[in-house]
């Protein structure tokens, strides 16, 4: 695993604590891999979940330390979101 997947994998596990996520998110970070958000928390993978966003490890990083809003990465086209958007926003609301 890339060190960039590792630093997020811990930040959103330190984020979201023992409770995980209701829900499944797949994050794909250009040039790095992807990870999955679910009820386990974050780890590597590339499962199937019911959304996937896709980012730079800049942006991701961004948004995970909060110099970047995920809503204004997304309407800047620097965040993408397909399939279930009411679980990214989940996801934006779970991570503040």
């Amino acid at each position: 695993m890339s060190e960039v997947l590792k630093a997020a994998v811990d930040a959103i596990n330190t984020r979201l604590g023992v409770d995980g996520f209701d829900g499944s998110i797949k994050v794909e970070i250009e040039g790095e891999g992807a990870l999955i958000i679910d009820h386990d928390g974050a780890r590597a993978s590339d499962d199937d979940a019911d959304c996937t966003m896709s980012a730079s490890a800049d942006t991701l990083q961004g948004m995970l330390e909060g110099d970047l809003n995920p809503t204004a990465a997304f309407m800047s086209g620097k965040l993408k979101v397909e399939g279930d958007m009411s679980m990214a926003m989940k996801l934006g609301a779970a991570l503040a």
